[in-house]
C-alpha cells in the first residue's frame, strides 16, 4: 500500500511495528531527505506503524509504502520475497535501512538496489554497500546506532526532536471542536501496546480525582477506539471530570496533543507523539528504559528505579507529585 505516490529515487526503511517507532525516527528520515538529491524519500514501514496518517504532512517524504515483515519463518519467508518484488517494482536508487536486522538489505541486494546503506552489525554487513559502523555500537541502543551511521555517511543530523508537522487543517477542526474548554488542557494517554507498561485502572481512577482538585482545566483521554470503554469507565468513575477523544482519528489526536498543555500517560505513542509536537510529556516507566531522545520526555519511574513490577509501584500521589509544577502551565501556540 502507498500513500502520496510520488517517484523517489531514495528510500528509508524501518522494521519496529509501532507509532512510537515511527517517532523517534523521524530525525533521521529528516536528515536522510536533506542530504538526498531529491530533497525527500520513501518510508517504508510495518502497517501497523499509522506512518502513513502520521507523515501527510511531513515534505520530506514523497511517499509511504508499507510491507509486512514478521510473523512466522514460512510468513517471514513469503514477505522477504515480497518485499523484493516491492524494491524492484519502485526501482528506487539507494535505501537506507535503519536496522540492523538482515531481510531488508537482503531484499535490497536481491531487488538490485545500487546503493544499500545500513549499520552493519552482524551478517547485515553482507549484504550493504557502505562499511557500515564500528562494532563497538553492537549492544547500544537503536537512536545511538542511526546517530553513529549518521555520522559515518557524513550526513548532518542537527537534532533528535521529531518536530512532527501536523496538517493545519486539522489543527482547526480540533479548535472548532473544542472552541470554549477552559484552558490548561491536559491529556490523558491510559493505556499501553503492552499490558506490562500498563497502569491500574484503580490507579488511574485515584490519580484522575487527584488532579481534578489541582486544576480548573481541561482533562482529555485519548487512546483511540479500543480504549473508549476503558475510557468511559473511568469517566464514569471519576464524575465526568474528563472529556472522552477516544473517537479522534490519529492526526487528530496529534492535532489535540500539539493544542494541549500537558499530557501524562504510560510510554506508548501518544507519549512519542506529544514530545514530538512540542508538549511536555510525562511518561510512567515503570518497567522500561526512561526514553531520552526528547527534551519534552518527562519520566516517572517507581521508588528504587525500574523492575518487572515497577508500574505498580507508581503512586497516583507520586504522579501527582511529578506533573504538579506543569499543571497551570500555558503552553505557547504558534
Amino acid at each position: 500500500m502507498a500513500i502520496n505516490v510520488t517517484p523517489s529515487g531514495s528510500a528509508v526503511i524501518q522494521v519496529k511495528p509501532g507509532i512510537g517507532d515511527v517517532i523517534w525516527h523521524l530525525p533521521f528520515i529528516h536528515a536522510i531527505a536533506a542530504a538526498s538529491p531529491e530533497g525527500r524519500v520513501a518510508f517504508l514501514a510495518p502497517p501497523t506503524s499509522r506512518a502513513g496518517e502520521l507523515l501527510a504532512a511531513e515534505p520530506c517524504v514523497a511517499e509511504t509504502v508499507y510491507f509486512e515483515h514478521g510473523g512466522s519463518e514460512l510468513r517471514r519467508g513469503v514477505n522477504l520475497v515480497r518485499l523484493v518484488a516491492l524494491l524492484k517494482r519502485n526501482a528506487y536508487r539507494r535505501i537506507w535501512i535503519l536496522d540492523r536486522t538482515v531481510r531488508p538489505a537482503l531484499a535490497a541486494r536481491l531487488a538490485r538496489i545500487p546503493e544499500r546503506i545500513g549499520l552493519g552489525l552482524g551478517p547485515q554487513r553482507l549484504f550493504i554497500s557502505n562499511p557500515g559502523i564500528d562494532r563497538k555500537y553492537f549492544h547500544d541502543q537503536p537512536i545511538e546506532w542511526l546517530t553513529a551511521l549518521m555520522a559515518a555517511m557524513q550526513v548532518p543530523l542537527p537534532t533528535l526532536e521529531p518536530n512532527l508537522r501536523v496538517p493545519a487543517d486539522t489543527l482547526l477542526e480540533i479548535d472548532a471542536r473544542f472552541p470554549a474548554e477552559p484552558r490548561p488542557w491536559i491529556v490523558l494517554g491510559i493505556a499501553a501496546s503492552h499490558p506490562d507498561k500498563d497502569w491500574p485502572e484503580d490507579d488511574w481512577a485515584e490519580f484522575v480525582a487527584k488532579l481534578r482538585r489541582q486544576t480548573t482545566g481541561t482533562i482529555f483521554i485519548i487512546g483511540g477506539p479500543s480504549v473508549q470503554s476503558r475510557a468511559q469507565r473511568l469517566i464514569a468513575r471519576t464524575a465526568n471530570v474528563a472529556l472522552n477523544a477516544c473517537d479522534l482519528r490519529l492526526i487528530e489526536s496529534a492535532a489535540l496533543l500539539r493544542h494541549a498543555d500537558l499530557f501524562i500517560g504510560t510510554n506508548s505513542g501518544p507519549l512519542n507523539i506529544a514530545a514530538a509536537v512540542g508538549t511536555d510529556a510525562f511518561g510512567l516507566f515503570g518497567n522500561t528504559p526512561v526514553l531520552t531522545y526528547s527534551r519534552f520526555i518527562h519520566g516517572v519511574v517507581p521508588d528504587g528505579g525500574r523492575a518487572p513490577d515497577g508500574m505498580n509501584r507508581i503512586s497516583p500521589a507520586a504522579l501527582l507529585e511529578a506533573v504538579a509544577p506543569y499543571l497551570n502551565r500555558r503552553k505557547l501556540q504558534p
